[in-house]
């Protein structure tokens, strides 16, 4: 019987992690995508194993935040997460509120998450930012104690940054469709170039 070709990677695709880089990832971290005067730091909750894996954000096949960010007209065309660094020339970055990679979100801390808020303020007076968007908006209710915040613009600032506060793109997240994540940043992208 003939063998079957494997499908090409696609162009500077990292190869896909194994078991072992999916074990030892938990002891990896993901670093910040910052530039000084951005105009979106979108900050998600933290790194996963297989994000953290491949050493680029919201890695994980099925994380919708690429094609959402797309979809919403962030970017001219659908990047890969090993393609994130384009995002600085448009004026986009990427951190994490917590560094420490988990399997599961559930994993991390209310103490976890108000630290990472305190480095956040820091990061986000250091490199000031127009716009932070929390990409997992329980993540923004325990690190900045605000368990009534609803979707959207936030009527608090974070040192001189407005903030919008976002569902998680993760695919584990079945409350938010695609078209959903969509929306709500194109409301984002709208007021960013309107404001």
């Amino acid at each position: 019987m003939p063998r079957t070709a494997a499908l090409p990677r696609e162009t500077g695709a990292p190869p896909r992690p194994s078991k072992a880089d999916l074990a030892a990832a938990v002891h990896k971290t993901v670093p910040d995508l910052v530039a000084p005067g951005l105009s979106v730091l979108f900050c998600g909750i933290n790194p996963g194993l297989y994000t953290a894996a491949l050493g680029h954000h919201f890695a994980r096949p099925g994380n919708r935040f690429w094609p959402a960010l797309h979809g919403a007209g962030f970017t001219p065309r659908l990047f890969k997460p090993w393609e994130e660094r384009e995002l600085l020339p448009l004026g986009y970055g990427i951190t994490n509120m917590v560094a420490r990679t988990t399997a599961a979100a559930s994993e991390l801390t209310a103490d976890e998450y108000v630290a990472g808020g305190q480095r956040l303020t820091r990061l986000v007076r250091d490199y000031q930012p127009r716009v932070v968007a929390f990409m997992g908006i329980g993540a923004y209710r325990t690190a900045f104690a605000r368990p009534k915040a609803q979707l959207g613009l936030q009527p608090e600032r974070l040192a001189e940054a407005a903030l919008w506060a976002l569902p998680s793109p993760s695919g584990l997240n079945a409350n938010h469709s695609l078209a959903d994540l969509i929306a709500l940043l194109r409301a984002l992208r709208d007021w960013v170039t309107t404001s």
